[in-house]
């Protein structure tokens, strides 16, 4: 007696039942499977980009702002500070190394920062076509934004005020593009960089007076762990500006986010409990309705235990295929979101990846299965026969 053929004929023969419970339990296991991919491709790329940077200085605001523009360039800045009140900081003996941003316009969406090249080596980027910068007003993109911007060595362009599109274009200082950088899988790739002489330029008439200079933010490496304890402190308590930690703005972000990602995750996990009520219902009104059939294949040979396993068997492959056909569906839901979140250049999610907690999902789904199956499986195997052949 082939069981599992058995089993998928039953199922075949009540086919809306059966796509209404797939579906069900294949839009909640979709949604935790979103979830999964999205949060932990998110801390990942945030991990690569904070990495190496142990504090953050800037101008007084939100430090999570603070962080947000100058770590992951996802907001805008706090505002600036003096170059001279910067360079104090730099030379601070708990500060092992300081690189500064200079920031304020943008190109199609995508920062332009200026900097030093310490900011490349931190990244470990290398140039695809070209040179790095060394006079004011050259420019080298980002893999990103020269796939999207087309532009080629020696193009030029104009920035505009502000990271989103539409600010005041600044017509008459243009940047001349002198190298691309290679792909890196970090911020950089989303940057145009230059000179923080070429922001000036750009911004401050008059720049070439000391007391006119300004940047935005610091990123600063510790000389040593001990540095973690004092520093902070004293930025903020002694000086003009504010530090910021990258790692403890992250964490405080991801607990912020991590109380919609709970909520979302109950939903999903709602429509997989739904999923199984509905699978549990289905089998007890099929059993029912199977109660000759099932007499007739006791008759037949066939064993109590192979009746019960009937049973189970349907409900498990009814769970795997709704596991199955969520975990695919939420890959395809986590490339919809990766594409709308790239129109929009924001961090980016890919649906191409596994999380190895995808395969939980399934034991959820398969012990979903088995818990909706087991009383009417058990209830087939309880099937008195001759009362039902009796009964007619």
């Amino acid at each position: 007696m082939n069981l599992a053929g058995i089993s998928f004929a039953y199922l075949r023969a009540r086919p809306l039942a059966t796509a209404l419970n797939l579906l069900l339990l294949a839009l909640g296991i979709a949604t935790i499977t979103l979830l999964l991919l999205a949060t932990a491709q998110l801390e990942e790329r945030m991990g690569r980009d904070a990495r190496g940077i142990d504090l953050v200085a800037g101008a007084k605001g939100s430090p999570m702002q603070l962080v947000l523009s100058a770590v992951f360039h996802l907001d805008a800045p706090t505002g600036n500070i003096p170059l001279a009140d910067a360079a104090a900081l730099s030379r601070h003996p708990a500060v092992k190394k300081a690189i500064p941003l200079a920031l304020g316009d943008s190109y199609r969406g995508y920062r332009i920062v200026g900097t030093n090249h310490d900011y490349l080596a931190h990244y470990g980027a290398s140039l695809a076509q070209g040179r790095v910068w060394t006079l004011p007003m050259e420019a080298v993109l980002g893999a990103e934004v020269a796939a999207k911007s087309r532009l080629a060595v020696g193009a030029s362009f104009t920035g505009a005020h502000g990271l989103g599109e539409g600010g005041d274009a600044h017509e008459q200082e243009p940047f001349k593009v002198v190298g691309l950088l290679a792909p890196t899988g970090t911020v950089l790739d989303r940057l145009v960089l230059t000179s923080v002489e070429s922001v000036w330029e750009v911004h401050e008439h008059g720049w070439q007076q000391a007391s006119r200079r300004e940047i935005t933010a610091l990123l600063i490496q510790y000389a040593s762990p001990l540095a973690a304890a004092m520093l902070p402190r004293q930025v903020n308590a002694n000086s003009a500006l504010q530090a910021a930690s990258p790692a403890y703005e992250s964490a405080r972000l991801f607990r912020m986010i991590g109380v919609g990602v709970d909520v979302l995750r109950a939903f999903g996990l709602v429509l997989v409990i739904a999923a199984g009520l509905s699978v549990f219902i289905a089998l007890l009104n099929a059993l029912e309705e199977r109660r000759y059939d099932l007499a007739v294949m006791r008759m037949l040979g066939a064993s109590r235990g192979k009746l019960m396993g009937l049973m189970l068997l349907e409900g498990v492959s009814l769970s795997l295929l709704g596991g199955l056909a969520g975990i695919v569906l939420g890959h395809l839901f986590a490339e919809a979101l990766g594409a709308a979140l790239k129109a929009a250049q924001q961090a980016t999610v890919t649906g191409w990846g596994w999380n190895p907690q995808e395969l939980w999902l399934l034991v959820l789904a398969v012990a979903v299965g088995v818990a909706a199956a087991f009383l009417p499986a058990w209830r087939a195997y309880k099937t008195d026969v001759a009362l039902v052949l009796a009964e007619g």
